[in-house]
């Protein structure tokens, strides 16, 4: 009997850490986000990657083959087509510029540019990344690869912040390193599985 209570509990606490692991480090989702389904999105440019500038292209293009791969919108702009747009259409490329200005100097996710943005790049909401971690350390004596990624997932009609997440993953190592964008396709699935959609 005794014998019998103790195996239920190691199970039940091996089912929790399971579910405890499983969990992102940071995720708030807007109480409207239930009614919340986009069809067409864009991936903005890596709008903050600190130190870690070798980091955009490959989170950039992660981002986008994983939610490619999730079927969940009729279309999803990468960073690469929403770039050519920008280019191609200055009162695009102006109302981009002012949107970020405005998202990081006041925290402020105008809902005027929001909506501009929309109308000219044809999409009904965008997402943007930042890279707070991309390197490679020694964490308690054990080396490991890191990555720690941020996303913001905002309707374009309002400009209301739908979904913000933190995710980070380390691999270690002994001998042979990871591949960062391995470990980061890891965190990028990870956190768009928590993704309104």
């Amino acid at each position: 009997m005794t014998t019998k209570l103790f195996v239920k509990c190691i199970l039940l606490f091996f089912v929790l850490i399971t579910i405890a692991c499983g969990a992102l480090r940071y995720s708030q989702v807007d109480p409207a986000a239930k009614d919340f389904h986009p069809q067409r999105i864009a991936i903005f440019p890596v709008v903050d990657v600190g130190t870690y500038e070798e980091s955009r292209g490959d989170v950039e293009q992660i981002t986008a083959s994983v939610l490619i791969e999730k079927k969940w919108f009729a279309d999803v702009t990468d960073t690469a087509n929403l770039n050519r747009q920008v280019q191609a259409n200055e009162e695009l490329r102006k109302a981009m510029t002012d949107y970020l200005l405005k998202l990081r100097s006041l925290t402020f996710s105008d809902p005027d540019l929001s909506r501009k943005i929309g109308e000219l790049a044809k999409v009904d909401a965008f997402l943007l990344i930042s890279v707070d971690s991309w390197n490679y350390a020694v964490e308690n004596k054990d080396k490991v690869a890191k990555v720690s990624i941020g996303m913001r997932f905002i309707e374009a009609s309002t400009g209301k912040i739908m979904w913000k997440a933190g995710h980070h993953k380390s691999e270690s190592y002994m001998l042979i390193k990871p591949d960062l964008p391995k470990v980061a396709r890891g965190v990028v699935r990870d956190m768009v599985d928590y993704m309104p959609h």
